[in-house]
């Protein structure tokens, strides 16, 4: 009788412990990707990807006219629709997708660059080698979960 009682009290604790996490899980995975993107900084989820966001923080930092805005915008919108065609492109392997990202990326660094002024230039040029060894360390595994630096 008492080992049965234990065996009940045990199964009982051990769906209550259970049961939390599974309802956690599945509420999860209903959420869209936008959603699942963690809040703050650009820079720490998938919002440094979204070219309204990315202009707007090129503008705070570069102090980006108002003819230069939309600009950046248009090439920073072309830039993520073929991200986007590249990504859906399953014939290619993975070290051929990255190396055409990378081609489309520094593509659209060169068409904004051509876009600045002498002094936004050298702020973007900072801006990219500072990006670039953040990347170097995240890609090395030595920077995982840390930001890229902050200027």
């Amino acid at each position: 009788m008492l080992k049965n009682s234990l065996l009940t009290l045990m199964l009982a604790g051990a769906v209550c412990t259970a049961a939390p996490l599974a309802v956690a899980q599945d509420s999860g995975s209903g959420s869209t990707p936008a959603q699942a993107a963690p809040a703050g900084p650009p820079e720490r989820g998938r919002g440094h990807f979204d070219p309204a966001q990315r202009t707007e923080r090129l503008t705070k930092e570069l102090k980006l006219t108002s003819d230069q805005q939309p600009k950046v915008l248009d090439i920073l919108k072309s830039e993520q629709s073929k991200m986007q065609d590249l990504r859906s492109d399953s014939s290619l392997s993975q070290d051929d997708r990255r190396s055409k990202m990378m081609d489309i990326h520094k593509a659209s660094d060169d068409q904004i660059r051509a876009l600045l002024d002498a002094n936004q230039q050298r702020k973007f040029d900072t801006m990219q080698s500072k990006r670039g060894q953040w990347q170097g360390h995240h890609q090395d595994g030595q920077g995982e979960s840390a930001p890229p630096p902050q200027q």
